[in-house]
């Protein structure tokens, strides 16, 4: 792999396979049809609820305020979305988008059921080619989805040019631990613990074993903040949570 995230030759990853570029996106859609519905379930058991606490933080980062525009890329059932639903208000507006329509099914049916309903609207896309006019939002926000687009690089560019100036965009993703001895601790629970839990809670121990290898592909802080920069973000910043297990990593636009 390139230090910007693309292959040499015509294949990408699908955790530790290497499947055609045109092949992922489907196989990707498979997974997320597989466990949408287990979805939430499953987040707070991997992770004993902190997911919470690393979307908290996230929310705490967006710079939103009322009237203003919001995108949640590869939003699945809505968390993100929900936190900026309240922070731009009835002048404002979010945008909850995912490529696969049984995530934003789900993520349509949690919000509407909190009567989130007047200042959100639901769209499914392509993470690689947005379909909004430049400079259409305040603030992006993808959450543990960017290792599941095929084409990092340029989900990237789409995504800095639909932000305004004086926008940003937010990455939320797991990422690597830098805490002494954590990254064993780390690996034991991901291929052993996660795919048991998928097998006995969704019925479907190989979707979580490819989560757990999505983890391990996907780049490192450095290197996503490289790629962050590549794409053409005036600034980029990252900062680690709960030992770098996960990463926010912070794009502005200039």
């Amino acid at each position: 792999m390139r230090s910007d995230g693309r292959h040499d030759k015509d294949t990408t990853d699908f955790g530790f396979q290497e499947v055609p570029f045109g092949e992922k996106a489907q196989r990707v859609r498979g997974v997320f049809d597989s466990v949408a519905d287990k979805y939430d379930v499953m987040n707070d058991l991997m992770s004993g609820g902190v997911h919470r606490l690393w979307k908290r933080y996230t929310l705490s980062r967006t710079a939103l305020k009322p009237g203003m525009h919001a995108l949640d890329v590869a939003g699945g059932t809505g968390d993100l979305a929900r936190g900026m639903a309240a922070q731009v208000g009835s002048t404002g507006e979010v945008v909850l988008s995912d490529i696969n329509a049984a995530m934003l099914a789900n993520g349509r049916r949690r919000l509407t059921d909190a009567g989130i309903v007047e200042n959100i609207r639901y769209v499914q896309l392509n993470a690689e080619t947005l379909p909004f006019p430049d400079a259409s939002f305040d603030c992006v926000t993808i959450g543990f989805g960017l290792r599941n687009v095929t084409d990092k690089p340029k989900a990237l560019a789409s995504m800095r040019r639909v932000l305004k100036p004086g926008g940003r965009l937010l990455v939320l993703e797991f990422s690597k631990p830098v805490l002494p001895g954590l990254g064993k601790i780390y690996d034991a629970y991901s291929f052993k613990v996660l795919p048991m839990m998928g097998r006995v809670i969704a019925n479907d121990a190989e979707s979580y074993r490819y989560l757990a290898e999505s983890i391990r592909r996907f780049p490192d802080q450095e290197t996503l903040r490289d790629m962050m920069l590549a794409a053409g973000f005036d600034q980029v910043s990252f900062h680690n949570l709960t030992g770098g297990v996960v990463a926010l990593h912070i794009g502005l636009v200039f």
